[in-house]
Formats: structure tokens, C-alpha cells, sequence
């Protein structure tokens, strides 16, 4: 599973809050939600990025409350990727029951700037920054993990087990 884009850089403690704010947790559509990804911070975001951009953060990325609609949020704004120092535990679980790949490295985090165009590798856990030229390692993705991902998250993935006529054990 391969990502490339542009990099949108952000701090540390990045919270779901400020990534979907509290009054938007009623709507279940995740285009909607899309429309106000990051807004506690660039009210602008949603317009800006383009499919397959990639979220580059420092460390504590999805702290706060645990909602599901974080990771919902950034998925369906176009974002293909969040690398980070480090995620918040629940963020991190939530992250790929919905379906959104994310890496940690401390090194890519430092390397890349806004706008440089970033390739990552899940597989290999290889994180490219083209613009610089310059090649980061976070661990590989396991091939479970990566298959959720490749399913559009959990729920998809054990539905889609559920229907198979042999489901593995």
C-alpha cells in the first residue's frame, strides 16, 4: 500500500477536536464531515488539499476524546496518509478501524515541510521526501493491518470475511 502527495505540516497535540470539532459529531456522512476537517485550525483545509495529500505532524497526533469521526473526517477530505512522531493510543485504533493509514517517525516528521511531496511505502515502512531527496524509516505495516486498510477499515473487512463462502478462522 503506497501513498504519495503533498505534505500539510502540523505541531504537537494536534486533538480531535480541533481535527472535527464537537458540534459536527451528530453528522454520520463523511463527506460532510470532510467539509470541516481541521477546521479548529485552517478553517480552510478542506479546499486546499488535493486526493492523496499526506497530514505530517509532530508527536501526540489525535489526542483528546476518542471519536471516530476524526479519522472519518481526514479520510474523506482526500488525505491518504498521516505521519507523526507519535499518535494518541485511541487515535491510533480508531485511525485504522476507519480505515486511515498512519505511520510514526520521528525523523519524517523533522524532514518534511509543508508542501514538499512525499511518497510512504506501508509495506516497507520506507517515507520518501522527493523535494528534498531524502529517505525516512517507520516501522512496516503488518500484512493484517494493511489488509484492514486495503478493506476501507474493520467494519468492511469483517463484513466482507462474513460474506466470503470461506472465511478464514
Amino acid at each position: 500500500m503506497k501513498f504519495a502527495g503533498r505534505a500539510w505540516k502540523f505541531g504537537p497535540n494536534i486533538n480531535t477536536d480541533v481535527i472535527i470539532p464537537g458540534r459536527y459529531l451528530n453528522i454520520s456522512d463523511p463527506g460532510e464531515l470532510a467539509k470541516h476537517c481541521m477546521e479548529g485550525i485552517d478553517p480552510q483545509f478542506p479546499k486546499k488539499i488535493k486526493k492523496g495529500d499526506i497530514i505530517v505532524a509532530e508527536g501526540n497526533f489525535g489526542c483528546g476524546s476518542s471519536r471516530e469521526h476524526a479519522p472519518i473526517a481526514i479520510r474523506a477530505a482526500g488525505i491518504s496518509c498521516v505521519v507523526a512522531k507519535s499518535f494518541a493510543r485511541i487515535f491510533y485504533r480508531n485511525a485504522f478501524n476507519m480505515g486511515l493509514a498512519i505511520l510514526e517517525s520521528d525523523e519524517a516528521a523533522d524532514g518534511i515541510d509543508e508542501g514538499d511531496r512525499v511518497q510512504a511505502d506501508a509495506a516497507t515502512g520506507t517515507i520518501k521526501n522527493l523535494t528534498k531527496g531524502t529517505e525516512f524509516q517507520a516501522n512496516p505495516m503488518p500484512d493484517f493491518m494493511i489488509e484492514l486498510l486495503n478493506d476501507g477499515g474493520l467494519m468492511k473487512h469483517v463484513m466482507k470475511r462474513v460474506r466470503s463462502p470461506n472465511p478464514r478462522q
